[in-house]
Order: C-alpha cells, then structure tokens, then sequence
C-alpha cells in the first residue's frame, strides 16, 4: 500500500487469519498500512531491521501479532520509537493462550507494549486508528462516527428485545 503509516507484522502465518481482524479495521477507516512477517525468533536481523527503521519510512504505530513464547511485540518495542500494540495469538503450540499474553504484558519498565485481549485484532487495530485520531482531526471524526454507529446497533437490538 502506498505511504503506510501503520505497520501490521507477524510472527508466522499462520497468525494471518488473526490479524486480518486488525487490517480489515485500517481497511474501513482507509489507513494505509504495510503487512510483513516478522520473526523474532527466526528472522532476528529482519526484526531488528525493521523496528530501527520503520519510523524512518513513515510509520506512525506498529501492530504486531504473535504467538508461543510471543517475543515479537516486546522486541520491537525495545528498538523502536513508535507504539507498539501487541496481539497475543493462540497458536497451536500455545498453553491456552496465557503464554502469548503474558510473553507480551508482562514488559520490564521503560518498554511499554500497549496489549490487547487473546486474539483481539480487532481491538489493535482500532487502538492503532484512535491514536492515529489524536493528531488527525479527520480520522478523529471517523472514529467517533464508528462509536456512535455500535450505540446504535446497541440500542436497535436492545428496542428490539423490548
């Protein structure tokens, strides 16, 4: 996509299916965004690589999904001036998930990974759009249009109940 300013990585693959919550999210709020994987374990340099440079590129805010041991977050958060959101995905490897989120809340001071729910790519990617929103008036409006949409929804289904 041209001139990203979000950056969508992943540990493997197979957290595609995953992640595609978060970039269906940048797709509706037309965000331009890049899509990579990235290994922390398997790809070190081009983890390293990537979290020295991304804001040289111009990205604003990085997403990065992984599961396991889920090192990938918290790495490139270590390297990169940018945020960074951390997806802890249950991968089939995984102990019900709670090695992911861990791996990826649980950062020393002085490395912030800003972590969403298991699997909550969703939520990454419009925590991505809003902080995107606090400088961009015109994201900021679409953000609020969005909110005010689910409380719609919220209240149809709720008038519909009644």
């Amino acid at each position: 996509m041209s001139n990203p300013i979000i950056g969508v990585i992943m540990g493997s693959d197979s957290d595609l299916p995953i992640m595609q919550q978060a970039i269906d999210i940048l797709k509706e709020f037309e965000l331009p965004f890049e899509l990579d994987i990235v290994s922390a374990h398997r790809t070190p340099e081009k983890m390293m690589e990537y979290a020295k440079n991304a804001h040289l590129r111009g990205i604003k805010v990085i997403i990065a999904g992984a599961g396991g041991a889920a090192h990938l977050p918290g790495m490139v958060a270590s390297i990169s001036p940018l945020p960074v959101i951390g997806v802890p995905v249950k991968s089939r490897n995984s102990i019900d998930g709670w090695d992911s989120i861990l791996s990826i809340l649980q950062m020393p001071g002085g490395v912030p990974v800003a972590t969403v729910a298991l699997d909550g790519a969703k939520n990454a990617g419009l925590l991505a759009v809003q902080i995107i929103g606090s400088s961009e008036i015109e994201i900021r409006n679409k953000v609020i249009a969005y909110k005010e949409k689910m409380k719609a929804t919220v209240m149809e289904k709720g008038n519909k109940l009644n």
